[in-house]
């Protein structure tokens, strides 16, 4: 069997993928920037490429029938060379993309959808076999969070609309299932948690797994600017970010789409914080100041 090629392995998304390949003993390969910082399991062919060079590709897909690809830029540019070269490879491609994705609008509501919208058409053009797994909030971005909470107990921030925050490890089985499987072809998966919530609500749910109350308190999108911008962020990603708050509409919408292609419902959010609470307890010395 030919090896399937992982993009962003090294992320929150991209390590589920690769640890439930390797357990369904299914031949992985992993492209990282850095080969020798990835910290993945001995049983990965670890390769070094870039996403943003075409050129060192070549040699990590040799061999690679299938690739899962996060897209980590802010901008379709150097896409369409990407896909080229993995075209020459490759015969099937799976990509995480957004559920906030509207086939219906001519222009998406916010940059960041309207990215995975132009690399959805892109992948669609690339005469690659495809999969899109649209994937709602996923629960491992409050790990962001994870600062304010052990050393203040309040998260603070700009509010954005709530959503069915889905757990990584079901986007993880979904895309395991697309790239070994067969059926998915030409599929768009819309892929929730079984919830909707609010980041008040998820704030809650983190303090109730490490048995601290802790709060969530709105701040304003021009002070959030300001303190992101402070904090070195690029500019572009701040944009970025700031416009998803500022005009994505809100969404109820929750699917059944994990457990249908996995026999497994959604995990909640409150699972995965449960899961993830020594993350977010202050340290002893710390409590103890």
């Amino acid at each position: 069997m030919t090896e399937i090629l992982v993009t962003g392995a090294t992320g929150n998304v991209g390590r589920q993928v690769v640890g439930q390949l390797l357990a369904a003993e299914t031949a992985v390969r992993a492209l990282v920037r850095d080969p020798e910082a990835a910290g993945l399991p001995a049983d990965v062919t670890v390769v070094g490429g870039d996403l943003s060079e075409p050129g060192t590709l070549e040699e990590a897909l040799k061999g690679v029938g299938v690739v899962f690809l996060i897209w980590p830029f802010l901008t379709t540019g150097g896409a369409a060379a990407v896909l080229e070269v993995i075209a020459r490879h490759a015969r099937r491609i799976v990509y995480l993309s957004s559920s906030g994705v509207n086939d219906d609008a001519e222009r998406q509501t916010d940059p960041i959808n309207q990215l995975h919208a132009d690399m959805e058409r892109l992948i669609e053009e690339s005469g690659l076999r495809w999969t899109v797994l649209r994937s709602d909030t996923i629960a491992s971005n409050a790990r962001g969070w994870a600062g304010q909470i052990r050393t203040t107990r309040v998260v603070r921030g700009p509010d954005i609309a709530a959503t069915a925050v889905v757990h990584e490890r079901d986007v993880g089985a979904v895309a395991v299932r697309a790239l070994s499987g067969d059926g998915h072809e030409g599929a768009t998966y819309v892929l929730t948690g079984p919830q909707v919530l609010s980041r008040s609500q998820q704030v809650q749910a983190i303090g109730e797994a490490i048995g601290h109350p802790v709060a969530f308190e709105k701040v304003p999108v021009q002070l959030a600017r300001r303190r992101m911008l402070a904090d070195g962020r690029p500019p572009a990603l701040v944009e970025a970010l700031l416009a998803g708050v500022e005009n994505r509409p809100a969404s109820n919408v929750i699917t059944s789409t994990v457990e249908e292609i996995t026999g497994v419902p959604a995990r909640t959010f409150r699972a995965w914080a449960e899961e993830h609470a020594e993350e977010f307890r202050p340290d002893r010395a710390a409590s103890e100041k």
